[in-house]
């Protein structure tokens, strides 16, 4: 067996029978050997090798050389920070690896090891990282929202020019909306970031979104809230969108993440950002990151009886998020207990089951009654969005009736004719 001086982040080129690969060299995990090694093509993919296959190698570059800086690692229990960006793990895909046992993804990787995988990020900015938690997005709760807030505040307190967010793709949506809510006009961008496949699969996406949004954390102009996630199936172009108008829309595909009723903010290709809207402008940052979980998205399907929406109102729930059919529908059979939740204080807003356009309740006798009732129609805000704000307005002893229908972070655009083939 060969034994070569290989260091995890070195870029090689390693020839194999007639096969030559140039790459970087990655971490090994807990169930390789010494025998084998494996490298990250360019491509964005990985291979592994074995040593004994190896006929020439040579190191192009150092990890170190490659790095440009070093990172700083910073303990969940907080500790002295530096750098332009803060890198905030909380756990999902991006920070997960196989479990060849089972075949389940698990949240395994450490934030050290996360940066370790993806040396190319020293080079675009100093950086330090936090490890906040490490949960799959199913397992976030409205009170890991106020966690977040609450870090990406202490950031910007301590100096960082922009703060990226390791996350889990199946609720990053959920999470970047209540963000966007929370974290009124912040210093610079606050990143969300995941990947669809691990950063141990030969296809994972982990690498080209981190540097995606590491490019737009450090140069763009924008103050928000966005989403780096790949803008189609290959590592060349990342899309950036706004936090409170993206949505996934498919379960696997590495571009599943689409702007909505927008165009994304701006596109990274290779290195260099492409902005297509500064968003933002020089007001106070303010952070409110309280939530209140009392709040419900219901989906109105055919058939839908009453009684679902006075168990809600009897459970205590004081906000209820309807997805309503078209323009903003529900059956006739469910006017009469909306009505009767409102009658007792709960907040109903009505938005729609489509992707594309806006309800509008004036149009057909059932949205009138709709309105005559007090449910209040939000435009063409997401209804995940919907939810977020929701739940934050009450957290924060807000008016539901006046504050939800208001366009506060973009959520509300206005446009109804948009659509994908547009994007």
């Amino acid at each position: 067996m060969n034994t070569i001086d290989f260091k995890p982040g070195d870029l090689v080129r390693i020839k194999v029978k007639s096969q030559s690969y140039e790459g970087l060299v990655m971490p090994r995990t807990q169930y390789e050997g010494p025998e084998h090694i494996t490298i990250k093509l360019k491509n964005g993919y990985n291979i592994g090798l074995s040593l004994n296959r190896i006929l020439e190698s040579s190191v192009i570059k150092r990890g170190d050389e490659a790095k440009g800086s070093e990172a700083t690692v910073i303990p969940s229990e907080g500790g002295q920070v530096h750098g332009d960006i803060l890198l905030l793990s909380t756990g999902g895909t991006i920070a997960s690896r196989v479990d060849y046992r089972t075949g389940a993804v698990k949240p395994a990787f450490s934030s050290k090891e996360l940066a370790a995988l993806i040396p190319e990020l020293g080079s675009i900015a100093s950086f330090s990282i936090r490890s906040l938690m490490s949960v799959l997005s199913e397992n976030i709760r409205p009170s890991d929202w106020t966690m977040i807030a609450k870090a990406v505040q202490e950031a910007f307190l301590a100096g960082f020019r922009g703060v990226v967010i390791a996350h889990g793709t199946d609720t990053m949506h959920y999470t970047a909306a209540a963000l966007s809510f929370a974290l009124e006009n912040p210093p610079g961008p606050v990143v969300l970031v995941g990947s669809q496949r691990s950063s141990d699969r030969p296809s994972s996406d982990a690498a080209t979104n981190l540097i995606g949004a590491f490019k737009f954390a450090s140069s763009s102009r924008s103050r928000g809230v966005f989403i780096a996630m790949h803008s189609g199936l290959s590592d060349d172009s990342i899309a950036i969108h706004l936090g409170v108008r993206v949505r996934k829309n498919h379960t696997s595909r590495r571009n599943a993440f689409h702007s909505v009723n927008r165009r994304p903010v701006a596109y990274i290709k290779g290195l260099t950002l492409n902005e297509n809207t500064v968003i933002g402008g020089k007001g106070e940052f303010i952070v409110r990151p309280n939530f209140d979980d009392r709040a419900a998205l219901v989906k109105f399907f055919p058939g839908m009886k009453g009684s679902y929406f006075k168990f809600l109102v009897d459970e205590g729930i004081k906000a209820i998020i309807i997805e309503g059919g078209g323009l903003g529908h529900v059956s006739e059979d469910l006017i009469q207990p909306i009505t009767e939740g409102i009658k007792k204080g709960v907040f109903f807003g009505m938005t729609s089951q489509c992707i594309w356009g806006s309800v509008n309740l004036n149009v057909y006798e059932t949205g009138r009654d709709l309105l005559s009732a007090g449910v209040v129609p939000l435009g063409d805000m997401l209804s995940e969005v919907a939810l977020a704000k929701s739940m934050w307005v009450l957290g924060n002893g807000l008016n539901a009736t006046g504050q939800m229908p208001l366009d506060l972070r973009g959520e509300v655009t206005g446009r109804r004719w948009l659509s994908v083939e547009q994007d």
